[in-house]
């Protein structure tokens, strides 16, 4: 990866759940990959697709989402194919 890779993390301020899956994904960060945090709350459209679900990580390049609980290991097979093209 030459480029920081950026996963969107979908929650909100006043959310346990939100501060675990970041720090699930703390180490990824300054390895490539950037997390770009949307507060759900501040958008009507986000809040009806993801009230129920946060927090909710989506790859930038498929849109392809995952929900929490996750753990470290299940996002590195699930972002696979891009750390393998920074290899």
């Amino acid at each position: 990866m030459s480029a920081p890779f950026v996963l969107t993390l979908y929650g909100t301020t006043a959310c346990h759940l939100c501060e675990s899956a970041l720090a699930v994904l703390e180490p990824l960060k300054g390895n490539g990959v950037y997390i770009r945090e949307v507060d759900i709350s501040d958008d009507a459209g986000l809040m009806e697709r993801y009230q129920l679900r946060i927090p909710v990580l989506q790859r930038t390049d498929n849109a392809a989402e995952l929900d929490f609980p996750f753990s470290l290991p299940q996002v590195m097979d699930w972002l696979q194919d891009v750390l393998q093209e920074g290899r």
